[in-house]
């Protein structure tokens, strides 16, 4: 019976990657076959019905995955804050790193963003609001701890996200030194975006924003 169980969830981790495999820059979920999901995750297409329902099933397991992932490198990036200090560049690194391991992955969260199926985008938005909650409340510990505090910590995170997400499509296809010049891009943006921040706080009471 354990092993029985465990084929079943390595047929499925199969399927789940052999779905990512055929995402690119020129190919969107949406384009994908049940049958060559199948083909690819070398079972028949009668037996991908033992493990979803249909694509879109499969597709929500990404993009949950997806979420999952995006609070690992969370976790990921704390640690990592935490022996060096330096928040913006830690969190940057970190997101490239991400980025280079699950560029697919990423793929898929960017385009169902904004995608047509309302049951992916409201997926979706629901693992980014989760991101941003985490970041909001990391972000407004640390000003606090480094009596720097934010103006409004959870709009502070959104714009992050904003710039990360936007940045990391550019990321995804570029090469070497169009990423790096990306990375210091991307570190003077959110740092601009912190330090605006630490200034509204500090004016909030004398000054209407």
């Amino acid at each position: 019976m354990a092993a029985r169980a465990e084929q079943k969830l390595r047929t499925r981790r199969a399927l789940m990657d052999a779905a990512l495999s055929q995402l690119s820059a020129d190919r969107g979920f949406g384009s994908l076959s049940l049958r060559e999901v199948a083909r690819e995750a070398g079972i028949a297409p009668t037996s991908f019905y033992r493990h979803f329902a249909d694509l879109d099933e499969l597709g929500l397991a990404l993009v949950d995955e997806g979420g999952v992932a995006l609070r690992q490198l969370m976790r990921q990036a704390r640690k990592r804050i935490a022996r060096n200090g330096s928040a913006i560049s830690t969190s940057v690194d970190t997101f490239l790193e991400y980025l280079g391991n699950n560029a697919n992955l990423f793929r898929l969260m960017l385009r169902e963003r904004t995608g047509v199926s309302k049951q992916f985008r409201t997926a979706v938005k629901a693992e980014i609001d989760h991101f941003v909650t985490e970041l909001a409340d990391d972000l407004d510990r640390f000003g606090e701890e480094r009596g720097k505090p934010l103006y409004n910590p959870r709009t502070v995170a959104e714009a992050m996200v904003t710039l990360v997400f936007n940045q990391g499509a550019e990321a995804l296809d570029g090469t070497r030194p169009e990423k790096e010049r990306l990375r210091q891009r991307l570190k003077m943006e959110l740092r601009m975006v912190l330090l605006g921040s630490q200034v509204m706080a500090r004016h909030q009471k004398t000054t209407r924003f």
